[in-house]
C-alpha cells in the first residue's frame, strides 16, 4: 500500500502525522510511505530523518494524495486541499465534521473513507486517538488562560496563584472528562480555587477522590453553571459528546452575569463550542472580546506546541495505521468494532450516527453498505 503524509497547512499548525519510526516501521513491512518536504520541521524533525527511515520525499502534496491510498494527516483536510480527495481512498486524521457543515459536504461529495480519530475507539471504550490531544488541550487551556487574564491581553489583571494576602483565581471548568480532568490539575496546581462541572457522578466521585483540596466537583445543571460562571475568573469549556456538536451550556445573556475581563477559554471549540459566542480563532489571532468577556477559541490548541503534540499523537496512531496498511479499512474494521466506530463516512454516506443527527442526513451504517455490496 502507498501511505501519505502531506505537510499541514491549517494555519499555525505545527504537528506532523507520522514519524520517521513510522516510516520505517511501514516500508520495513513492505509498503511505500510518500512524505512531502518540511512536513516534520514544526516538530523539529528534518527532511533526512524520514529518507533515512526509507520515506520517499516528495516537494509537490498534490503527487501525494494523487499517489497514496492511505493518507495521514493531523488535521482536516482544508478547502484547498478538497479538490485532491480521490474516490476510494481512505484517510485517516481529525476530522470534527459536527463543526463544519462544508467539510462533510465536500468529503460526502470526495466519495473517500474517512476514519475520524476523535470517534475510533478502544476494546474498554475509551477514545486512544484523542485521549493525548485532550490532555495537551486541557494542560494548555489554563496556561493559555493565566496569559489572557493578564491586563495588557485585556483580562482582568489576575495572576492565577495569587500571592500571600489576596486571594488566588477562580476557575470554573465545564465537563470532568481528560480535558477537564487535566486543565483542573494544571489550575489546581498552581493554587486557584477550582470547580469542576460534570453530569457524571461516578466519574465526579472519581475525581473528588484524585484531585487536591482546593478543588470542588459539582454536579452540572443550569443554576450550577450560572452561579459557577458569575464567580470565575476563568472558565474552561471541556465538554464532549463523542462525533457530536458540543451543547451549548452558556448563552450570550449569560455573559451579562461574568466579571469584566474574565476569560473563556472553549476547548470544545472543534466540535462546534459549549458557549454561545464562541466562533474559531487561530493562534495568530487567538482572542476576541464580547460584553466585556475575552474569549479564546483556537482549534488546534496542541498545534502550538507541535513537538510534544506529535509524538503524543503519533505513539498512538501508528498502530492503528499499521493495522490500515497490513490489512485494508474494511478488514480491520469488521473485526475491531472500536475502528469500525471511526469510520464517519463511506463514499458518500455518513456511517456516523452523532454526525448524521447533526446535519439531518441519512444514517447508514458502513458494514450495512459492505453488506449490500457483498450481496449485489
Amino acid at each position: 500500500m502507498i501511505v501519505g503524509v502531506p505537510r499541514e497547512i491549517k494555519a499555525d499548525e505545527y504537528r506532523v502525522a507520522m514519524l520517521p519510526v513510522g516510516a520505517e516501521e511501514l516500508t520495513g513491512a513492505g509498503h511505500t510511505v510518500l512524505v512531502e518536504t518540511g512536513a516534520g520541521q514544526g516538530s523539529g524533525i528534518v527532511d533526512n530523518q524520514y529518507s533515512a527511515a526509507g520515506a520517499k520525499l516528495v516537494t509537490d502534496a498534490a503527487e501525494i494524495w494523487a499517489k497514496a491510498d492511505l493518507v495521514v494527516k493531523v488535521k482536516e483536510p482544508q478547502p484547498s486541499e478538497w479538490p485532491c480527495l480521490r474516490p476510494g481512498q481512505v484517510l485517516f486524521t481529525y476530522f470534527h465534521f459536527a463543526a463544519d457543515k462544508r467539510l462533510t459536504e465536500a468529503v460526502l461529495a470526495s466519495e473517500i473513507t474517512a476514519i475520524a480519530y476523535e470517534t475510533l475507539r478502544d476494546a474498554r471504550g475509551n477514545l486512544p486517538l484523542l485521549t493525548p490531544m485532550s490532555e495537551v488541550a486541557g494542560r494548555m487551556s489554563i496556561q493559555e488562560g493565566a496569559k489572557y487574564l493578564e491586563r495588557p491581553q485585556e483580562g482582568r489583571g489576575i495572576l492565577l496563584a495569587g500571592v500571600p494576602g489576596v486571594a488566588p483565581a477562580e476557575v470554573a471548568i465545564l465537563g470532568g472528562g481528560i480535558v477537564g480532568s487535566n486543565a483542573a490539575k494544571v489550575a489546581a496546581g498552581l493554587g486557584a480555587n477550582v470547580r469542576i462541572l460534570d453530569v457524571n457522578l461516578d466519574r465526579l466521585r472519581y475525581l473528588d477522590d484524585i484531585m487536591p483540596p482546593n478543588v470542588t466537583t459539582l454536579y452540572s445543571d443550569r443554576h450550577t453553571i450560572l452561579e459557577t460562571i458569575e464567580r470565575a475568573d476563568l472558565v474552561i469549556g471541556a465538554v464532549l459528546i463523542t462525533g457530536a456538536r458540543a451543547p451549548r451550556l452558556v448563552r450570550r445573556d449569560d455573559l451579562t452575569r461574568m466579571k469584566p475581563g474574565a476569560v473563556i477559554v472553549d476547548v470544545a471549540i472543534d466540535q462546534g463550542g459549549c458557549v454561545e459566542t464562541s466562533r474559531p480563532t487561530t493562534h495568530r489571532q487567538p482572542t476576541y472580546v464580547v460584553d466585556g468577556v475575552v474569549h479564546y477559541c483556537v482549534t488546534n490548541m496542541p498545534g502550538a506546541v507541535g513537538r510534544t503534540s506529535t509524538y503524543a499523537l503519533c505513539n498512538v496512531t501508528l498502530p492503528y495505521v499499521l493495522q490500515l496498511a497490513k490489512h485494508g479499512w474494511r478488514k480491520v474494521a469488521a473485526e475491531n468494532h472500536g475502528v469500525a466506530e471511526g469510520v464517519n463516512i463511506d463514499r458518500g454516506r455518513v456511517t456516523n450516527q452523532a454526525v448524521a443527527a447533526t446535519f439531518g442526513l441519512n444514517y447508514s451504517p458502513w458494514n450495512a453498505l459492505a453488506e449490500s455490496a457483498r450481496n449485489g
